[in-house]
């Protein structure tokens, strides 16, 4: 059998409708699915037969869904497992061609976070020779708030965006289109069930807030980002555009890919107690890259989540622990994925060493940074010796030129 990112013991949950143009083999409006090898099993129609006793899978998102619970989602796993084995639903199993894939879920908040200490460090040393981590890194997950509006699903062309940058110190900014556009291979955690405001959620139950994960490229202007980040972070480098990856994989599917999480450097702090924690996951990632002039994509970088400094329960605690209510369909970013390894580099910041050595492809082209056309496609996927490959798809985007200021 050939591989698949989705074997039965996947089953990740997501939306489509039908594609422009196609024939008439899926609704025109967006309908609740799961994806099953190389086809897409229809769960609204499911429902709408009998097959499946679940009203929250008749919207067009899966919000309603997610949120009642880890179990809910366990439970209709199995049943969807019942369903395939049997071959009771066979007449709702659709062709993957065909099918456009939307946005899963309606993102309401948007975090995106810092987790990777060695993005981290790499990023800060160029920066700050002397002192690439800021004292609170070892002590306390780092995140900003990100724009909930710009997130695209898959395959949404991605335009370069202006603003202002100022590479001459002793000159005024100026305004005009991005030179240093960059992608971040991501992770993102989608919450299920939520918490009340001024309740935080403990870190042991913290994964059982966790509908699933998917992926997400925070497309980053880093020359814009340089200028206006202090004293306030992020803004306008960050919020024009995150891809997210139109599957979400679950934390049931994942769970036999946990590990121990990253184990700390001798001398660097435990976590405090709200957030001890030693969950970690084996998913491996990928960043691959097509420019105008390639027929097929080349793989720039392979890191693996395992490698994160903070581990999942830990953000979505830190993240609650001042009392802030998560809701269904919340993102939460994990932040760039890089490694020790140059090739596990999660960027072309760090890839490229802030443009100083531009990374070479097989059509003798050169990438500091993005150029327009460059299509940028991450993937990711859990491998363990004994168990079915499982995978979540992919995330792309397609660099256009910037609007006309």
């Amino acid at each position: 059998m050939a591989v698949t990112d989705f074997p039965i013991t996947n089953l990740p949950f997501g939306v489509v409708r039908r594609r422009a143009g196609q024939a008439r083999t899926y609704a025109a409006q967006a309908h609740i699915c799961t994806a099953f090898e190389d086809r897409i099993l229809d769960l609204h129609a499911c429902v709408e037969e009998g097959l499946i006793d679940e009203p929250a899978l008749l919207e067009p998102v899966l919000n309603t869904f997610m949120g009642k619970g880890r179990e809910a989602a366990r439970a209709m796993r199995a049943r969807i497992t019942e369903l395939l084995t049997s071959g009771a639903a066979d007449a709702h199993l659709l062709p993957m061609d065909g099918a456009e894939l939307l946005l899963p879920m309606r993102v309401g908040d948007y975090t995106d976070f810092y987790a990777s200490i060695h993005h981290a460090t790499n990023v800060g040393s160029m920066f700050r020779p002397d002192n690439a981590l800021l004292p609170n890194y070892k002590w306390v997950p780092i995140g900003y708030h990100g724009r909930a509006s710009s997130i695209v699903a898959s395959g949404t062309p991605v335009r370069r965006p202006n603003g202002q940058t100022r590479d001459d110190s002793n000159a005024p900014p100026v305004f005009g289109p991005s030179k240093r556009l960059d992608y971040e291979m991501e992770l993102g955690m989608v919450i299920g069930a939520g918490n009340p405001l001024g309740e935080p959620i403990p870190v042991a139950e913290a994964l059982d807030h966790v509908f699933g994960f998917c992926i997400v490229n925070d497309w980053s202007a880093r020359d814009i980002q340089t200028w206006e980040y202090q004293p306030l972070g992020p803004f306008l480098a960050k919020n024009f555009a995150t891809s997210v990856s139109p599957w979400i994989v679950t934390l049931d599917a994942l769970e036999p890919f946990r590990t121990s999480a990253f184990r700390r450097a001798e001398g660097d702090p435990e976590p405090l107690p709200y957030l001890a924690d030693d969950a970690g996951f084996d998913i491996t990632v990928e960043v691959w890259l097509r420019t105008a002039q390639m027929t097929e994509p080349v793989r720039l970088s392979r890191g693996n989540f395992r490698d994160m400094y903070w581990t999942v329960a830990q953000l979505v605690a830190h993240h609650t622990s001042n009392g802030c209510n998560l809701l269904p369909g919340d993102l939460l970013a994990s932040g760039t994925i890089s490694g020790t390894a140059k090739d596990s580099r999660g960027s072309l910041l760090e890839l490229a060493w802030r443009g100083t050595e531009p990374v070479e492809l097989p059509t003798g082209e050169t990438r500091r940074f993005l150029q327009d056309g460059d299509e940028v496609i991450l993937r990711a996927y859990c491998e363990r010796e004994g168990l079915p490959r499982i995978g979540f798809g992919e995330c792309r985007g397609v660099v256009m030129p910037a609007p006309q200021s």
